[in-house]
């Protein structure tokens, strides 16, 4: 896709985001109604006609979300006050946007899973020995994401030598040292990871070098991290991580960048700071809280899980509801994390504990009851906010993936923006390459 492509998609976006933003910028914990529900009526009346079970389900799918409250929310754009109504319900398509598959040299391969076809072209390999260690879908993604920055596959990749940025125990560099027979530098701040990836290197015989260092300390310049001629790879580096690497990459010039973003929330800043210039005067300002709507994807759990997970929730807003009460404040006051053996109490129990927690004394004469069923009423009201959120989970992403790629276009790169595996496999599974052309 073209520079004008990128951002025409990022605008339309950026206005699609900005015009419907009461639907998904909001915080569903400390609503007691539907915030929009006089905006969007239709669509209120759709998700109240919804059972529990139901929003679980259509929640796990983003298509069939979207084909199941599509109807209500065109319906209350056209009858209701917005500007510019043709052009708001042709966005709507944005709710379902894809990426492209990245495509390889050999159309042919598409089929055979990558981990299959580098077996079967080492008949002797001992690449079983070389993964056991790890857990079967991140080596999925691990093999997935070395395919993709494999110049074998990639023609218009050059062979450089590879930084691994956020490396762990090094898995990902270990695997492209392996593959592509190139030097590898994998940067870790925990030493220990560092000592252990240091000795599977040190045992395969691969050319893979352990830098223990802060990503976020000061660069010396007698000593940078980020090279001209080299190859930087982030698989799902957090937040400012890979915010930090893109920065330092295009500081450096380096030749080639190729990251998979993950958990966009983890930031030090309050509000999200965008890198492009389109992201810089868009109207669209993020909070933490707002930018880990793309994260937020129900995964249908067993009866036991999913109704120990209600249980939670429901007297989690009960206390909420009586906090406020107590304190005479109505605002939302955080609850640490709770043992899932303190689920097995009860209501009263847990608001003990949590009133302990906080400093709170509850009145002999408060009727708990009374706000066990409120905490029920608020977990069946916060479920359908969420619901319609959801929606938005996935252009807020792109918005997000095209910012990135915006700003690599403005210091000369040229850049891709593909998945580089299945959503089964993970569900990010975005990958932004960039290749430097002056």
């Amino acid at each position: 896709m073209s520079v004008i492509k990128y951002q025409q998609t990022f605008n339309a976006i950026d206005s699609f985001l900005h015009g419907l933003r009461p639907l998904w910028q909001l915080v569903a914990f400390e609503c007691d109604h539907l915030p929009w529900q006089h905006a969007f009526p239709h669509l209120a009346q759709t998700v109240w006609q919804l059972d529990d079970a139901e929003i679980d389900i259509l929640d796990s799918d983003q298509q069939h979300l979207v084909d199941a409250l599509l109807p209500s929310l065109i319906a209350d754009i056209q009858q209701g006050q917005f500007p510019n109504k043709d052009q708001l319900i042709n966005q709507l398509s944005l709710l379902v946007i894809t990426l492209p598959t990245s495509a390889t040299n050999n159309d042919d391969a598409q089929d055979v899973p990558y981990i299959e076809r580098l077996a079967n072209e080492h008949k002797n390999s001992d690449l079983a020995h070389f993964s056991a260690h790890i857990k079967g879908r991140k080596w999925q993604q691990i093999s997935a994401f070395a395919e993709q920055v494999d110049p074998q596959h990639h023609p218009q990749l050059p062979l450089l030598p590879i930084l691994e940025w956020c490396a762990g125990k090094g898995h990902l560099g270990r695997l492209v040292a392996k593959q592509q027979k190139v030097e590898v530098t994998s940067i870790e701040w925990q030493a220990s990871l560092c000592a252990q990836g240091q000795v599977f290197a040190k045992q395969w015989q691969l050319a893979q070098t352990f830098i223990c260092a802060d990503a976020f300390a000061p660069i010396d310049s007698s000593k940078p991290l980020l090279l001209i001629d080299q190859h930087a790879i982030a698989l799902h580096a957090c937040g400012d991580l890979h915010v930090r690497l893109l920065k330092l990459a295009v500081s450096a010039g380096t030749r080639v960048l190729s990251i998979s973003p993950c958990c966009y929330h983890l930031i030090e800043d309050t509000h999200y700071q965008p890198l492009s210039a389109l992201g810089k005067v868009s109207a669209v300002k993020l909070s933490k809280h707002d930018l880990q709507l793309p994260l937020q994807q129900s995964v249908i759990a067993g009866t036991k899980k999913q109704t120990l997970r209600n249980q939670e929730i429901s007297w989690r807003l009960g206390f909420d509801s009586l906090q406020r009460k107590i304190r005479d404040i109505d605002s939302y006051l955080s609850v640490p994390t709770i043992k899932k053996s303190q689920l097995s109490g009860n209501f009263s129990d847990f608001c003990q504990w949590a009133a302990n927690q906080k400093h709170l004394v509850i009145s002999s004469e408060i009727n708990l009851s009374h706000y066990l069923h409120r905490g029920i009423e608020r977990q069946r009201l916060t479920k359908r906010i969420d619901l319609v959120a959801h929606l938005f989970r996935r252009a807020l992403e792109h918005w997000l993936l095209l910012d990135r790629v915006c700003f690599l276009q403005e210091q000369g790169y040229q850049v891709t923006l593909t998945e580089f595996c299945a959503n089964s496999v993970t569900p990010r599974n975005a990958l932004i390459q960039a290749i430097k052309t002056n």
